[in-house]
């Protein structure tokens, strides 16, 4: 965000057209409205910042994550929520990075193939025996 600017008329009612213009909306531009807007573009947002706040809000209620309040203009005319949206808008969201394998535990060796053998071996009559016992 920049820090705050003069902002003069012709300002206010281009933002209220481009708000109007990507929402498909025709709302009354009323000094209500005009002081939100004045308090918006004084805070140092741009029109950049509106189209591109407007595109993400429309595609987090496309998908179902948002609801169609969050385009109303009273609502996005309040500027810690405008900053915040605007904020969550451009976090880059990463998968996290694939976790390393764990360090060999220097104390572990394997065994020798015989003794592998052998221990599979030893393994297998005890399933034998078990089998046996159980049917």
């Amino acid at each position: 965000m920049n820090p705050p600017r003069p902002v003069d008329p012709a300002a206010i009612h281009e933002a209220h057209r481009i708000y109007c213009s990507l929402t498909g909306q025709q709302l009354g531009l009323g000094y209500d409205r005009e002081r939100m807007w004045y308090e918006l573009l004084r805070a140092g947002h741009s029109f950049d910042d509106l189209r591109h706040l407007i595109a993400y809000i429309q595609r987090e209620i496309r998908a179902g994550r948002r609801n169609v309040g969050a385009l109303k203009l009273s609502n996005l005319l309040q500027p810690d929520r405008f900053e915040e949206d605007l904020a969550i808008s451009r976090v880059a969201l990463r998968p996290p990075a694939p976790a390393s394998p764990p360090a060999p535990d220097p104390s572990y060796s394997p065994l020798p193939p015989d003794q592998l053998h052998q221990r599979r071996e030893q393994g297998l009559q005890l399933l034998r025996e078990l089998r046996q016992r159980l049917s």
